[in-house]
């Protein structure tokens, strides 16, 4: 394709919702991605600790 000024290329032709909605939400998930793995990551550990400390009391208790 050749754009002959930027108002064109930004326009895409008429696409510019469906092409810079889709940049916009591929962006978006790549940003929140690495802070939802970290979320579930802490999750896992502070559930693996409680199970961990709820056996050791158990063993403890006649």
């Amino acid at each position: 394709m050749n754009w002959n000024s930027a108002a064109e290329f930004f326009a895409m032709g008429g696409y510019a919702l469906y092409v810079w909605g889709s940049f916009g939400v591929c962006a978006l998930a790549m940003v929140l991605e690495p802070f939802l793995i970290k979320k579930r990551h802490t999750q896992i550990l502070q559930t693996l600790h409680r199970q961990a400390v709820a056996e050791k009391i158990e063993k403890e208790t006649p």
